[in-house]
């Protein structure tokens, strides 16, 4: 039976396998520094060998079936061409004279608005309104709970505080708080597009 040493090759052999046996720690550790190699080759050779690696099934990408790559980026457009400059200047509404029209549906509309018998449903407080509201503004308004509303009557003419030509803000009297009323220009007509307490 041969006699083993701590000499030669044969013995640098056994003790590079025997490292990572000896503890816990010397496997983790060697287990981390394959991790490092293996990682190190996967990204390093594919730049030394000119292959870059491929993110898809196969090693086929969506391009390749286009030609070769050429190393030509793609040409940048102009930033003339780019849709980003305005083709003309914003204009600025202009003021003008209130529509008689939008001032009825302003009153008309806050007159429904204080209009709220006890025990009456939105739907049904709603629905005198309906008609002078825009369909953008109605689902707000279905959130509104009549009984909350502390106001029972309109006690004035609408004052207009801004006019343009396609929108018309005023504010109504109550008995309770003022009303600022938004009224805009619709193809159904002038209509009640927002409202708030006038302060």
């Amino acid at each position: 039976m041969p006699i083993r040493t701590n000499r030669g090759r044969t013995a640098v052999y056994r003790r590079l396998w025997g490292f990572p046996l000896r503890s816990p720690r010397h496997l983790v550790g060697t287990l981390v520094f394959l991790a490092v190699v293996i990682t190190a080759l996967g990204i390093g050779l594919p730049k030394v060998l000119g292959k870059p690696a491929s993110a898809h099934p196969g090693g086929i990408s969506p391009s390749s079936s286009a030609g070769p790559h050429t190393g030509v980026a793609a040409p940048v457009p102009s930033t003339e061409t780019l849709p980003t400059r305005l083709s003309q200047p914003l204009v600025t509404p202009t003021s003008a004279a209130p529509s008689p029209e939008a001032l009825n549906v302003a009153k008309q509309w806050a007159t429904a608005w204080v209009r709220h018998p006890a025990g009456i449903s939105n739907a049904d407080w709603l629905n005198g309104m309906r008609g002078l509201t825009t369909d953008e503004y109605l689902p707000i308004m279905s959130t509104v709970d009549p009984a909350n509303i502390p106001a029972t009557k309109v006690t004035g003419e609408p004052t207009v505080t801004q006019s343009y030509s396609s929108s018309v803000k005023v504010v109504v009297p109550t008995d309770g708080p003022k009303l600022s009323i938004t009224v805009v220009k619709t193809n159904a007509g002038w209509r009640v597009s927002d409202y708030d307490q006038a302060s």
